[in-house]
């Protein structure tokens, strides 16, 4: 790279409209060739966008902090999108009000055994009481995880690292674990994948059917309150 487009570049890359520019035109990208691949699972937007642009990153030397100047544009818009999902949800209430029992016990299972089941791998292989706590939130929202975690002692970042990984894992092998149990159900495939992998799944969730869809927006939100709820409490009894 020539002096001059270093200086150039030294510059752009300080200002945020440039990573908000880059993380819209990498996900664009991304996503058409999701939509060419015929949206097969493995083939996810998120996974190769976030790979993209760590690799952008690390090339360029661009600290994180100065690409979150930019891209927290788009991490506002997760809150007012999550509040959306109440729209598609309010079509399935007449499903919704019939299933409230289901839905209740497969939530307590699911917000459990994601805790569980995490914490107690990780605690079998060694892992410090910091690690556990960040990775015990890992199936629920960025920001509810994050604050979970913070509050407990955890790392805020490593939990939001495992949040994105676990989303990611969920979206792309949901579709075959639903299919080898025989579960066909668009409301349950649904419900079990927003449980598992909240934002990322429920984006997956939608892409196969808006009852799926709705479904794993109302796991997802409800696992990110039973989950607030429980792991402080599962804290305080093994302290």
């Amino acid at each position: 790279m020539t002096p001059k487009l270093a200086d150039v570049w030294v510059y752009l890359s300080a200002t945020p409209l440039l990573w908000l520019t880059v993380t819209l035109v990498v996900y664009q990208a991304a996503y058409f060739l999701y939509r060419r691949a015929g949206f097969h699972p493995l083939a996810n937007p998120v996974a190769i966008s976030i790979a993209v642009l760590v690799t952008m990153l690390k090339v360029s030397g661009t600290p994180y902090q100065t690409y979150f100047d930019g891209a927290q544009f788009v991490h506002f818009l997760l809150g007012p999108a999550t509040v959306a999902l109440a729209i598609p949800l309010f079509a399935q209430f007449d499903k919704l009000r019939h299933a409230w029992l289901p839905i209740l016990g497969g939530l307590a299972v699911g917000s459990v055994t994601a805790i569980v089941s995490a914490v107690g791998v990780a605690w079998a292989l060694g892992a410090s009481p910091v690690t556990l706590i960040s990775l015990a939130p890992k199936s629920v929202t960025t920001p509810i995880a994050m604050g979970i975690a913070e509050r407990l002692g955890g790392l805020p970042s490593l939990t939001a690292v495992l949040v994105v990984s676990t989303g990611i894992v969920g979206a792309v092998s949901a579709k075959y674990v639903l299919d080898a149990l025989r579960i066909r159900d668009h409301a349950v495939r649904g419900f079990s994948v927003g449980v598992a992998a909240h934002g990322i799944g429920t984006a997956r969730a939608f892409q196969v059917s808006e009852e799926a869809g709705a479904f794993a927006g109302l796991g997802m939100g409800l696992n990110g309150l039973a989950t607030a709820m429980i792991f402080p409490v599962l804290v305080w009894l093994l302290a």
